[in-house]
């Protein structure tokens, strides 16, 4: 892992803060690998397009009811117009939604997975935070646009307003299209007049839809399995119209300022890497705290994908701990 300090985030690091670099677990090499040899083809062989999108969500929502169900942890489902959420908290616990919560938005490129994909990494941030993770499976293309899932999430948190969630001790958190929709959906809020959260994480992030900005990064050619055709054409079915794309759709052209602290992790070698980078500059001009960090030899998304990896453990630990500290954790003790 190396850790980007705020107004640092360059492609070369400074390598007084990479911790480990090539301890890399075999488990992760195995993912590497099939990422780089058979998922990214398929990627590349099947592009996105909305009459395969269906399908495709059937056939990975169907491999994710194949894991084990997630231990330690119980689950109330909850059910909003048009899109359901799940709450899930850690075996036994009965701390109150305003005692602190993590509301997590799942990744899939606004037309993959839900709740049964995401479980596991939503379950173990519950169970390394103390607290309930809201687990919400948003509308997708071609059902909506990327705009109407942004529409879906700031519903979840009005939500968890109306029952009585305290914003200072909630936090936003998404992998990939749900690291998008972390950011998108608190400056929405902000817009609307209400309070912003906590915290954000972004995991793996997608922050900046203009696809073309990207197309001369060195990454490119290095990511293990999101080509650029991929993104291209989930921003032209979900963001385009007319051939175009409001600029103001892209957090990273946003009216950051407002926007609470925030933490990014991101693989060595992801096409994201631009977004966080570029997110992690326009940030630091805003005055935001932030951290960036950049994880080697690791996959897009891998804490989502495989949470029980030595790195995506090590990565959630972080997470939790960035959850804690923005919840006030005296509180969360004196109440447990």
């Amino acid at each position: 892992m190396v850790a980007i300090p705020i107004d640092e985030a360059v492609y070369e690091p400074d390598p007084g803060v990479v911790v480990n670099p090539d301890r890399r677990s075999l488990h992760s090499q195995a993912l590497l690998l099939a990422c780089r040899g058979v998922v990214g083809p398929v990627i590349r062989r099947y592009p996105i397009h909305p009459q395969t999108m269906p399908l495709a969500r059937h056939v990975v929502d169907g491999l994710a009811s194949l894991r084990p169900r997630p231990h330690g942890v119980e689950r109330e489902q909850v059910r909003l117009s048009g899109f359901r959420m799940e709450i899930i908290r850690p075996a036994g616990a009965s701390r109150a939604l305003r005692h602190g919560v993590v509301m997590y938005m799942h990744g899939g490129g606004f037309f993959l997975c839900g709740l049964d994909s995401h479980r596991p990494v939503a379950a173990s941030l519950a169970r390394r935070t103390g607290l309930p993770v809201v687990n919400v499976e948003y509308r997708q293309m071609p059902g909506t646009s990327i705009a109407g899932s942004i529409e879906d999430c700031l519903t979840a948190y009005r939500w968890l307003l109306r029952r009585g969630a305290d914003p200072a001790r909630i936090v936003f958190a998404g992998d990939s299209a749900g690291g998008y929709l972390t950011f998108a959906t608190a400056l929405r809020a902000i817009e609307a007049g209400l309070p912003a959260p906590a915290g954000l994480v972004g995991l793996s992030p997608l922050l900046d839809l203009d696809h073309k900005a990207k197309r001369g990064y060195v990454n490119v050619a290095r990511d293990a399995y999101i080509p650029m055709s991929a993104v291209r054409q989930m921003v032209r079915y979900g963001a385009e119209l007319d051939g175009n794309v409001d600029p103001m759709l892209s957090p990273v052209n946003g009216a950051l300022a407002g926007l609470p602290p925030a933490l990014l992790i991101v693989g060595e070698d992801e096409l994201l890497r631009y977004d966080c980078e570029l997110m992690s500059r326009r940030l630091a001009a805003a005055g935001v705290p932030h951290s960036l960090e950049l994880w080697r030899g690791q996959v897009h998304a891998f804490m989502s994908i495989m949470p029980s990896l030595p790195e995506s453990r090590a990565a959630l630990a972080r997470v939790a701990r960035f959850v804690r500290a923005r919840v006030e954790p005296e509180i969360i003790a004196r109440t447990a």
